[in-house]
């Protein structure tokens, strides 16, 4: 290239940043207009100085809350607001080319026309699906990178160079912007790739809202990006269904969840509900993981069948009756009036404490017939032997004998009264709750856990082993819940339930309040004409008024309600989940409209899935969809090489992703005597400075290593953190095991003892694939011994 065409270069990229710095401007300018003004609605309403009337206080309230979730995407949208440019071909040579710029949220300017396009409308994905082969109407797609509010970098990938005019096939610049996207160091967040979405992955993106997706891809396919995209693409193409349901996104690990969490946010949607399995439960947030063999049995489906059996054990009719010692007497109630009891609760077709409360009380009424017949027979019989000894009975007391006899000892007044004085004695209760317990489902699993004798026995009518069983077995307070004690205790939710009078009480007032409000709130909008009248019905309304404003999201309501019905639920890495797990995410989806992200090869857990089918068919046999993701956008070809040896070892039916990239120094094995690992620290500082050189520290390294040898390599690196922690995405280096490590991704990974990665768990080979897979740069393998036969290609 000489001079000449380096300095018509030049000027092109100089005209190209003036020409997209002034409009990117211009969008900045309206989008401050706009908070300016959400933020007026935010403080004062349309009706500032209004009237009190219903009417005024609701038109407030709705625009309010309108304005704070508008405020909330605008806040949200700062970073990276316009990073995309389409040009169509004009219809008819020398016409003006229909241009449309396409960012986070659609904007208009002060005339009212399109400034911005929201990248999920329909006019927005040409940008995500053209291509040289098939670029339908676009002459030229164009990448906008921003720093703050500063175009700084224009790439542009020309479609059809007669189909620009002159002034723009002068401006045409840059480079491709997806190998330029994955050479940026990692930051501890997942980057917003919006801008960078491909082909493959907009099809998943863009998929219908019904039914369960399976998005099945190898690692540095996208199927996280994906994922996150199509949750936001469905709340904007559906928000009328989700914006009041919501979304639920269940991840590995709390780490996971740090990692991905202002994605969404950042594309303008807050419905969103992040957790993990571990806290499926409200009030338990488990971290901790049984031992795989534990895993394998709380898993299994079985564990279903094992619940339900322990809740119906502590309903019991005994076959001797019961007997309930007072001061004065002792009250009885035969074994058939216990049975019946126990048929009339369970024939209620209600959960264990819910039926408690009609077992209590056929109970205490036959404790009541029986004390009443008992007090009856201490006077009868003082009579009867008076009468015997005078000789017969006179007529005036045969006929008062007669009326008795056709009159109930108690009548439905003096019932209630008897039950409830016996309940308030403390025998009573006592022997009630022993043959029907309220029960939570803490107690009933700490109980049952602790019960060998019970677990066997219970076991064996569900089909476990007694060796099975016997895994079960702990000692109260002996551990905190685990993450496979979590759906455990969501299905013993469902067994067991609530009776909670004062909280049915509340419901009921509710009930009727809101329909008040929903009824008054129906005539407000049949005789007025307002303009938030189009925006919801009497029913959003209410919605807003009950719940107290807009302090209190969907979000909000959703994550302090077990019982909440998503609109959707999406699921990351889940080929970890076990049949149990499967079952409380379920619950939580009734129109089983779901995203299942996973890839079956890298299933490290002993209960995960081998295949889909295995998880989804008990739930929509024949009616889930699966899509492949088969192109790498995140390891270079070298990397990918070694990952591609490691999954033919122990998967050859798995398909690895086709990498994209082919830059990068080739990965390197490097033997250290394990477990001292003295020199350990010094690689760690060789590997760091190289991703960092040039960066200003920018870049993340992990560790990733053997169980065995994990305390060891956290003794020499006492500066990084360790462990699946939130905290540790912002560490420039971390040590994790290859479990920890799952769904993240780093600019340089050491794996530390991969001969022991592959033996510890019964999956070891899954998860040596996973850890040789999280690099995006640079890759390292630590032994002191021959290297696995599937890291042969390594070169020391």
């Amino acid at each position: 290239m000489n001079d000449q065409d380096t300095s018509a270069g030049d000027e092109a990229v100089r005209r190209a940043l003036q020409e997209e710095g002034a409009r990117v401007g211009h969008m900045y300018a309206r989008l401050d207009a706009e908070r300016e003004g959400a933020e007026r609605a935010l403080r004062h309403g349309p009706l500032g100085g209004g009237g009190a009337g219903l009417q005024a206080q609701l038109e407030k309230s709705v625009a309010t809350d309108e304005a704070a979730r508008t405020l909330s995407r605008l806040l949200g949208v700062e970073h990276g607001l316009c990073f995309g440019r389409i040009d169509h071909r004009p219809d008819r040579p020398g016409e003006p080319s229909d241009t449309f710029y396409i960012g986070r949220i659609g904007l208009r300017d002060e005339d009212r026309e399109p400034l911005l396009i929201d990248w999920r409308a329909a006019a927005a994905r040409p940008f995500y699906t053209a291509t040289p082969s098939s670029p339908g109407t676009l002459a030229r797609r164009r990448h906008l990178h921003t720093r703050r509010r500063e175009v700084v970098r224009v790439d542009d990938e020309v479609f059809d160079l007669d189909g620009l005019g002159e002034d723009a096939r002068r401006s045409v610049v840059g480079e491709a912007a997806l190998l330029a996207t994955l050479r940026r160091g990692r930051t501890g967040r997942m980057s917003d790739v919006v801008s960078t979405i491909q082909q493959e992955q907009d099809e998943v993106i863009r998929s219908g809202l019904h039914g369960v997706l399976v998005v099945q891809g190898g690692p540095g396919t996208g199927k996280t990006v994906a994922a996150l995209h199509r949750a936001a693409y469905l709340l904007y193409t559906h928000r009328d269904v989700l914006e009041r349901r919501g979304i639920l996104i269940v991840g590995p690990n709390p780490t996971f969840l740090r990692y991905i969490e202002q994605v969404l946010p950042g594309l303008g949607e807050t419905d969103v509900v992040l957790t993990t399995v571990g806290s499926l439960y409200p009030g338990v947030h488990a971290t901790i993981h049984d031992t795989p063999d534990v895993a394998v049995i709380k898993g299994d489906h079985r564990m279903a069948d094992l619940i339900e059996a322990a809740v119906h054990d502590r309903e019991r009719a005994p076959d001797e009756g019961l007997s309930v010692p007072l001061d004065d007497l002792t009250l009885q109630v035969d074994a058939a009036a216990c049975a019946q009891a126990k048929r009339t609760a369970q024939a209620l077709r209600a959960p264990h404490n819910v039926q408690r409360r009609v077992f209590v009380h056929e109970m205490l009424e036959a404790l009541a017939i029986d004390r009443a017949e008992q007090y009856e027979r201490m006077i009868e019989e003082p009579l009867e032997a008076l009468v015997a000894d005078s000789g017969g009975v006179p007529a005036w007391l045969k006929q008062l004998n007669e009326e008795a006899e056709e009159t109930p000892l108690l009548d439905e007044a003096d019932m209630k009264l008897a039950k409830a004085e016996l309940w308030q004695l403390p025998p009573v209760r006592k022997a009630i709750d022993a043959l029907w317990p309220e029960l939570t489902p803490e107690t009933l699993l700490t109980e049952l856990f602790a019960d060998l004798d019970g677990l066997t026995r219970l076991g064996r009518k569900v089909g476990f082993t007694p060796t099975e069983s016997a895994l079960l077995h702990r000692e109260p307070g002996a551990s905190a819940w685990t993450v496979e004690d979590v759906p455990l205790l969501d299905d013993a939710a469902e067994w067991l339930g609530q009776d909670d009078p004062a909280e049915r009480a509340r419901q009921r007032a509710a009930a009727a309040a809101r329909a008040e409000e929903e009824r008054y709130a129906a005539e407000v909008i049949q005789m007025t004409e307002g303009w938030w009248t189009s925006l919801m019905d009497a029913s959003d309304i209410a919605d807003r008024h009950h719940d107290g404003g807009p302090h209190r999201t969907t979000a909000d309501r959703a994550a302090a309600d077990r019982q909440w019905a998503y609109g959707h639920v999406i699921v990351d890495e889940a080929q970890e989940l076990s049949e149990m797990a499967w079952r409380a995410v379920m619950r939580r989806v009734p129109t089983r409209s779901m995203t299942v992200v996973g890839d079956t090869a890298q299933t490290g857990s002993p209960a995960g899935a081998r295949g889909w089918g295995d998880m989804l068919d008990r739930y929509v046999p024949g009616r889930w969809r699966e899509q492949r993701l088969m192109v790498n956008y995140r390891t270079p070809a070298a990397i990918m090489d070694v990952a591609a040896d490691v999954l033919a070892s122990v998967d050859p039916s798995q398909t690895p992703p086709a990498p994209v990239r082919d830059d990068g120094p080739p990965p390197q094995a490097v033997r250290l005597p394990l477990p001292d690992l003295g020199t350990l620290p010094e690689l760690v500082a060789e590997e760091f400075a190289a991703i960092a050189t040039g960066r200003d520290g920018e870049g993340r390294l992990a560790v990733i290593s053997s169980l065995a040898h994990h305390a060891g390599v956290r003794a020499v690196l006492p500066d990084a953190l360790a462990g699946a922690t939130p905290e540790a995405l912002d560490a420039p280096v971390v040590v994790l095991t290859a479990e920890e490590s799952k769904g993240l991704e780093f600019d340089a990974v050491i794996v530390v003892d991969p001969a022991g990665i592959t033996t510890e768990r019964p999956r070891g080979g899954h998860d040596l694939y996973v850890a040789v897979t999280r690099a995006t740069r640079r890759l390292t393998v630590v032994h002191d011994a021959d290297l696995p036969q599937s890291l042969a290609r390594l070169h020391e």
